[in-house]
């Protein structure tokens, strides 16, 4: 449960906690500062990171949560609605020497895209640079997976309770169709799910078929033959 200052109420049903907004998971100095002077201020007795690749504050008094907002800045993410909840990338062709497209660039462009848009249910991204797939893209409601010849875009993967591998919409995009294609997935999503269904369970209701006949037949990068 949400408390109304956007931290998180834990399981003591006394204390809270709040994630920070850490876009593809790459910090600088003054980020991981800023987290331990606030840490060491209010006596954080845990800071978590997380699978989504964003810090976590744990065990926070009611009374401090004010004022630890206002400490931590744009930083802190407040967990007051369905939105997209991470762009989780990997270390694409920063670093990785097996990275074929550039992950971290493409994830921060969707993080700062989608940053704060309501959704019908929480929204998880995930974007890797190559098909080893550190980025768990096809567990992620919208995955991209960058190869030699352009991305790969997936729809609908879930890592919770009832998990589902996404379905590969299209592949060998460039950049520009792929963030397209997800434009076009989301707001197709927006228009038609009912509230808290989360992709995943979308697909399972309307049937790809629909999706590829209403949305897919319309865009002329993806070849309907390949789409499955």
């Amino acid at each position: 449960m949400a408390h109304h200052t956007g931290a998180i109420l834990q399981r003591d049903g006394k204390t809270f906690a709040i994630v920070t907004r850490i876009p593809g998971g790459v910090v600088n100095p003054e980020i991981l500062d800023k987290i331990a002077a606030v840490a060491r201020k209010y006596q954080v007795p845990k800071v978590k990171l997380t699978s989504g690749q964003r810090f976590m504050l744990v065990g926070l008094k009611e009374q401090d949560l004010a004022s630890i907002y206002k400490d931590l800045g744009e930083i802190a993410g407040k967990e007051t609605a369905p939105c997209v909840k991470y762009v989780q990338t990997c270390l694409g062709t920063d670093v990785c020497k097996y990275g074929a497209q550039d992950s971290i660039d493409l994830g921060l462009e969707l993080e700062k895209k989608y940053y704060r848009i309501p959704f019908p249910a929480k929204l998880k991204f995930g974007v890797s640079g190559c098909l080893r797939c550190c980025g768990e893209s096809f567990v992620r409601d919208i995955g991209l997976i960058g190869t030699t010849k352009g991305w790969t875009v997936v729809f609908g993967g879930n890592s919770g309770r009832r998990p589902s591998i996404g379905m590969v919409i299209a592949e060998d995009l460039s950049r520009e169709d792929a963030l397209d294609l997800v434009h076009r997935l989301l707001e197709y999503y927006r228009e038609l799910a009912n509230p808290k269904e989360r992709t995943a369970r979308f697909i399972e209701r309307i049937g790809f078929d629909r999706i590829k006949s209403e949305l897919l037949t319309l865009l002329p990068y993806i070849r309907l033959e390949d789409a499955q």
